[in-house]
């Protein structure tokens, strides 16, 4: 293969949809097929998927991006997966799927309060994360505690990205970025706790943590089963792979110590790079991937989402518009911000601050239309993340520039909003699917063709615009935040009235 061209398959795999993209070497990418899975929401508060359609869009994503790519598949020198963080993915002793819970679940907002209540500093003084509903140590306590009949059967727990690897390599392991995010390692050391265990709970659960692995360590090779249903060449290597807020940054050419990523997906990611982990309870999380390298992270579920809900919930309807984010983009951009604009609160999935919390349009007059709507989202969208970056600067995280990602990164308007409202210049990189592009690095550098990832940043990552704040918004968006924060304290009650009388206690 030596005076053959080199490939790398970086797979990113989120709450619904997988993508498959090959990449050259110098980060072109060459093919890239996706496959949107559904969610499964049997009753409020529960989101879960079939991993058996998961594993099938898998294996097609891949089959078709090889097909799409024309490479013969032995090119490929490495694969890299990245997906999305905590939620809970459990196999029986036999590899066989028995539960897979997604990122925006929240059956266990009462276990996660309970579990806070009483050991919630204990916690934080190990992994550096307190419980919340959708992290993996949570859920498994809460099927534990509700599903005793599956937990009894469980044989391993992991994330999303583990399952892709192991029915690619059948090994069961996960990665330290991954593994750090959902709170179930010791930090700094990103190590497997007995305490940390008993203190969730879970002090049986040991057997079923995967085996650890570094993010660019060789998980396994690709089995002959996985090669038939894929494509793939039997025995390429597959990474550890990465926690995808991770993946994204690096993606985005984001690695270093004092630089920041702020990703707008289906989470409000945002984070800062430090050789060594912020240690402040107001922090959401932080999450080791490597020595010396860790991500503290503020996140919630209440970034784009939002967005994509509108569209799928009013526009998508009947096949109003052949391109709905167009159209919204198209609206937005039509309206000048007035200071008595709507307001929206984005918290569909609930918020950051509590599970509780909901969404709404605030401020609504005759004269508003959809317009107004939409940016009312798009502004509120930008308002909670700015929240969560002001959680990161009173913990003495400091940073001048960000880089943007996800799928708010490719609207017209809404870097301009986001550089406007934070008062720093923010950067799109050149790739579009940056998850997908991090984890390739992550393959090139476990490959040898790279000697860290500031050398596969350097080869495979450009930046391809560039936005600077313009002070007179900055001074509008700094009043019209005031009057969100302030919304948002005066309806605390109501919103926990509202839980109360879902749960017939009202």
């Amino acid at each position: 293969m030596a005076d053959r061209a080199q490939y790398l398959l970086g797979l990113d795999a989120g709450n619904t949809v997988i993508k498959a993209v090959i990449f050259d070497t110098n980060g072109r990418l060459c093919a890239l097929q996706a496959f949107d899975g559904r969610s499964l929401t049997p009753r409020p508060g529960v989101v879960e998927r079939d991993l058996d359609e998961l594993w099938s869009n898998a294996r097609q994503a891949i089959r078709g991006c090889i097909d799409k790519a024309g490479v013969d598949a032995r090119q490929i020198a490495a694969i890299g997966c990245a997906g999305h963080g905590n939620g809970l993915y459990l196999l029986d002793e036999d590899g066989g799927p028995l539960l897979g819970i997604q990122s925006l679940d929240t059956r266990a907002a009462a276990l996660a309060r309970e579990i806070s209540a009483e050991n919630g500093d204990r916690l934080h003084g190990t992994c550096l994360q307190k419980p919340w509903p959708s992290q993996t140590p949570t859920l498994l306590s809460w099927v534990k505690e509700a599903a005793p009949e599956i937990y009894a059967r469980a044989g391993t727990a992991m994330l999303c990205k583990d399952f892709i690897t192991f029915k690619l390599t059948g090994e069961r392991v996960s990665d330290i970025s991954d593994m750090s995010g959902c709170g179930f390692l010791r930090l700094p050391d990103a190590a497997y706790d007995d305490d940390l265990l008993e203190a969730y709970g879970l002090s049986d659960a040991k057997p079923m943590l995967p085996r650890l692995v570094g993010p660019t360590d060789i998980a396994g090779t690709v089995d002959a089963r996985a090669a038939a249903e894929t494509g793939l060449a039997e025995g390429t290597p597959v990474i550890g792979g990465f926690f995808d807020v991770v993946a994204s940054a690096i993606g985005s050419g984001v690695v270093a110590a004092g630089e920041a990523s702020i990703i707008a997906g289906t989470w409000s990611i945002n984070q800062v790079f430090s050789s060594a982990p912020v240690v402040n309870p107001s922090v959401f999380m932080v999450s080791a991937f490597g020595p010396e390298r860790f991500v503290n992270i503020e996140s919630s579920a209440t970034s784009a989402a939002n967005l994509e809900w509108y569209v799928r919930t009013f526009l998508e309807r009947g096949g109003h518009h052949d391109d709905p984010f167009g159209y919204c983009n198209a609206l937005v951009g039509s309206l000048e911000p007035a200071a008595d604009d709507p307001l929206f609160h984005p918290f569909l999935y609930g918020s950051g601050e509590e599970a509780a919390f909901r969404a709404g349009f605030y401020g609504l007059a005759g004269w508003h239309g959809e317009a107004h709507l939409l940016r009312a989202i798009f502004e509120g969208v930008v308002f909670e993340h700015r929240r969560h970056i002001e959680v990161l600067k009173e913990a003495g995280v400091t940073f001048e520039r960000a880089a943007l990602a996800g799928g708010g990164a490719r609207s017209q308007h809404w870097p301009q909003m986001f550089a406007d409202c934070l008062g720093i210049p923010v950067t799109i990189a050149e790739a579009s699917e940056t998850g997908a592009l991090g984890a390739a690095i992550g393959a090139g550098v476990a490959a040898g063709i790279f000697a860290d990832y500031e050398a596969g940043i350097s080869a495979m990552t450009r930046p391809k615009s560039s936005f600077d704040p313009d002070l007179r918004l900055k001074s509008h968006y700094d009043r019209r935040y005031r009057l969100y924060r302030s919304l948002n304290e005066s309806l605390k009650g109501f919103w926990a009235g509202l839980q109360d009388a879902g749960r017939g206690s009202a």
